[in-house]
């Protein structure tokens, strides 16, 4: 199957329709079994330059072609933000919730850098607008069914969420050892649910997502997602 290269068509639509700045906006380790999850931004104009080459959504590269493309994607962006809820919080209020708030947290620190988000069009991987109801002064939100895949400004937000949240993953087996998370990102492999049954779970768990015996109450999830 032919992988198709992402592109800046639907921004330059959205420009086109009078958005000055377009924000590609993808989260990342909503599936997961620990850790935060995250939600990164990365922001465009009309004035970029084509994106590195080999920009793909996060899920179809493999850790070593991320951790080389962030920093790449970073740079192309005119601005970039990654915003975190922790555990805690998914098991307090819920995940779509924690999205919106971490959302809301990348929206904040791209506002102090100096973006114009009133300006902005947010372009948002996915059918379902869960950021707005987390916002106190609306924003314009368009939502893409696989805008990860096609639209550059998604890929990038993508990649660079990926990179962040996995280096806090990877941070974070040495303070809580023994659950695998440094090849599993805190997602739920077959070798984390035995960690955890061993183990018990850590401060780093998502305790609600848990059943007693450790099993996950979803589908199991791999570490690229």
């Amino acid at each position: 199957m032919v992988v198709m290269d992402p592109t800046l068509l639907v921004e330059s639509e959205l420009h086109a329709s009078g958005a000055r700045f377009v924000i590609g906006c993808d989260e990342v380790g909503r599936g997961a079994i620990a850790g935060p999850v995250a939600v990164g931004l990365a922001v465009v104009d009309t004035s970029v330059g084509s994106q590195p080459d080999g920009l793909r959504d996060s899920k179809m590269l493999s850790e070593k072609r991320r951790e080389a493309l962030a920093p790449l994607a970073a740079g192309w962006a005119l601005f970039s933000a990654v915003g975190l809820a922790s555990a805690d919080e998914v098991d307090r209020i819920g995940i779509i919730a924690s999205l919106a708030l971490a959302g809301k947290r990348a929206l904040a620190e791209l506002h102090s850098a100096g973006v114009a988000v009133m300006d902005s069009v947010i372009l948002l991987d996915g059918s379902h607008d869960w950021l707005s109801p987390s916002l106190s002064t609306p924003l314009r939100v368009q939502t893409r069914v696989k805008a990860d895949r096609d639209c550059a400004s998604v890929a990038a937000a993508s990649v660079i969420s990926k990179v962040h949240r996995d280096r806090l993953m990877i941070a974070a087996d040495d303070v809580h050892p023994g659950y695998g998370w440094v090849g599993n990102k805190g997602y739920g492999s077959a070798a984390h649910f035995e960690a955890i049954a061993t183990l018990g779970p850590s401060a780093m768990h998502r305790h609600t997502w848990l059943h007693a015996s450790g099993e996950p109450s979803g589908a199991l999830q791999t570490a690229g997602e």
